[in-house]
């Protein structure tokens, strides 16, 4: 059984996975990508589970669109291996955490969290 990861791209540097964010983003922003993005979004209504069955697949054949030039595959694989080296430098690199969250954000609802009350995790006081 042949491990898949070494055939997989080529790494890139924190530089060249910035200039491919900053090309991904702007990819979103093309207007017939924008247009893509909008009816996916208005079919999806605000419901997360359609999100996921509308919107997600047209983001990810975006992001697939620019990526295979950088030596990922043009599947959601490849999509998923560029998501796991962008997390890998976001901690390093402030630039590339603002951008990760930005193009998050153009196909992921906000997420509100329920609120946590303080003092209530279950610890007794008396």
């Amino acid at each position: 059984m042949a491990a898949s990861a070494p055939a997989a791209a080529a790494p890139l540097s924190a530089e060249q996975a910035k200039a491919v964010l900053a090309e991904v983003i702007k990819a979103f922003g093309a207007p017939e990508n924008a247009q893509r993005m909008e009816e996916a979004r208005d079919n999806a209504c605000n419901d997360m589970g359609k999100m996921l069955q509308f919107l997600l697949p047209v983001a990810t054949q975006i992001q697939q669109d620019v990526i295979k030039a950088y030596g990922f595959s043009s599947d959601g694989e490849g999509v998923l291996k560029f998501a796991r080296l962008i997390k890998s430098y976001e901690s390093q690199d402030p630039e590339i955490a603002g951008m990760s969250g930005k193009l998050k954000a153009m196909f992921l609802p906000p997420m509100t969290l329920p609120p946590h009350g303080a003092g209530t995790g279950g610890v007794a006081t008396s």
